[in-house]
């Protein structure tokens, strides 16, 4: 308790700078307004410390670019602006308002059926990619792509959600005919599944008549769950929500993320995948 008549100013630097660690990055910044006193502790670095994962240095060691900053928080906001690990294959960074840790796992490194078929998938570099190639669908009737992480190598206490990172190309076909299955599971417990349509958000659907009988047919045998809506990103990408989950830090458990269409024989291409985003929901 501060006494009657003193000002919280008043109290140590080092007091203030346990004060402000127990808070958030967001609150740092916030409080480094108020005024000189706080910008001077706010800019520490053990208050930095603090918002930063414990395995940063591990981090930065798989880092392809060597990271350069002078202060702690210099180093916070690097890592906030993404940066390439595990020889290009991933990308790590820091939520700016928690510093929880999100990553991306390229194409590269999912597990997509076909993969290696160059008559099924062409593997290429496109401007707009942060990674040095993606996956582009050239024709397939069993779309399959999962991916792989631990949760020890995320924030502890946090919900997250994992996305699949794409685009729909001009010449796509067969995509939205009937809803992909989409699941994920951690550890042992049960797999939660939903569905999505593999269609940009500003295309309209058509059906032809021919073919209309037979799509409702392949909907009956396609699991039941919510229907998750794909969504344009502030990036030019589209992501679509596999699934969320809780992860309490109390053990390094696999999270299986999937992507499966494979309901009878239907010819589809055109997909474009970056990867799986694993990032902490607000």
């Amino acid at each position: 308790m501060v006494a009657t008549g003193e000002h919280l100013y008043d109290l140590p630097e080092d007091c203030i700078s346990s004060i402000i660690c127990l808070t958030s990055p967001r609150d740092a910044l916030k409080l480094s307004l108020v005024s000189s006193i706080f910008r001077s502790v706010a800019e520490l670095d053990c208050v930095w410390d603090a918002f930063l994962p414990s395995d940063w240095q591990h981090i930065a060691t798989k880092s392809v670019t060597p990271l350069k900053f002078s202060s702690k928080r210099d180093l916070f906001f690097c890592l906030c602006n993404s940066i390439l690990i595990d020889d290009g294959n991933k990308s790590f960074a820091l939520d700016k308002l928690t510093g929880k840790k999100s990553y991306v796992m390229s194409a590269k490194e999912l597990s997509i059926l076909y993969g290696d078929e160059p008559t099924h998938w062409n593997w290429k570099a496109i401007p707009e990619s942060r990674f040095a190639e993606v996956a582009e669908l050239k024709t397939i009737c069993r779309l399959e792509i999962q991916g792989k992480m631990k949760t020890g190598d995320l924030s502890p206490n946090t919900t997250y959600g994992a996305y699949l990172l794409m685009k729909i190309s001009d010449r796509s076909f067969g995509l939205d005919s009937i809803p992909s299955e989409i699941s994920i599971s951690v550890g042992d417990q049960e797999s939660v599944s939903s569905t999505a349509y593999l269609r940009h958000p500003k295309s309209k659907k058509l059906e032809s008549l021919f073919y209309r009988n037979r799509v409702e047919t392949l909907k009956a045998r396609v699991n039941k769950g919510e229907e998750k809506m794909v969504r344009e990103r502030e990036d030019g990408w589209l992501e679509i929500e596999i699934g969320e989950f809780f992860n309490g830090g109390y053990g390094d458990e696999e999270i299986i993320m999937k992507l499966m269409e494979v309901k009878g024989y239907h010819i589809k291409g055109g997909l474009i995948i970056e990867g799986i985003e694993l990032r902490p929901k607000h």
